[in-house]
């Protein structure tokens, strides 16, 4: 058996990568022993979710400080969360000779920017939408969702207050990097991108699984 599968545990959601195909859970039901049989299992995990390695070809991937000419900004390298770091080694793969900034829109919002040379500058951290909205429980969202205007109803007004929060912090600090860095490429990923794709105010490319690409583009390097 040759077959190697990448696996992304997050927060929320678990991806994995297999023989070409790509799937996804909730993390609260993803079960680790009825993943298909493979060679090798290679796994970025930053959920709160812990797994006993009891096999020798099953790989837990940690930041380093450098991958090729990508260098992590981080003291700490192995702190950076692991989902980031391969998400900016896909896009040092992909996105050669320019800066960039990537924004991962997940349980919490990363944004992380990379110079052209490769190294990483530093980034961002702060609450995803749905986790600001489960900081009142009693408060219900509204889903005609909007970003304008004000609410009619306590439902209206938290589901438009929240969103312009997450929205206008990006926008915000996009519009702040932009006049710093002369010309950037901008990339988005993650599973919250489809409740901001509408309102954010910059030009941008979307990879929906950038995390297990990178993580693909690391075992072919390391591995």
């Amino acid at each position: 058996m040759n077959s190697r599968l990448l696996l992304d545990i997050g927060n929320t959601k678990t991806k994995w990568k297999f023989e070409g195909r790509y799937f996804a859970l909730l993390t609260e039901d993803f079960v680790f022993d009825k993943l298909p049989k493979s060679s090798s299992v290679w796994v970025s995990n930053v959920s709160n979710r812990t797994f006993i390695n009891k096999n020798n070809s099953i790989y837990f991937v940690e930041s380093q400080k450098q991958y090729k000419s990508l260098i992590n900004a981080y003291q700490d390298a192995k702190s950076l969360g692991s989902d980031r770091w391969l998400a900016m080694i896909a896009l040092n793969e992909l996105n050669q000779g320019r800066d960039y900034i990537l924004i991962d829109v997940g349980t919490a919002v990363t944004i992380d920017i990379v110079n052209k040379s490769g190294l990483h500058l530093g980034g961002l951290i702060f609450p995803g939408l749905g986790k600001i909205r489960e900081s009142f429980d009693n408060f219900p969202i509204s889903f005609n969702e909007k970003i304008t205007g004000v609410g009619q109803s306590t439902e209206e007004g938290w589901s438009i207050g929240t969103l312009n929060m997450v929205v206008n912090t990006i926008n915000h600090k996009i519009r702040e990097l932009k006049n710093e860095l002369s010309d950037v490429a901008i990339f988005l990923t993650g599973g919250g991108y489809s409740d901001i794709k509408n309102f954010i105010d910059f030009d941008h490319d979307f990879y929906e699984h950038l995390v297990l690409d990178g993580l693909e583009f690391y075992a072919d390097n390391v591995g």
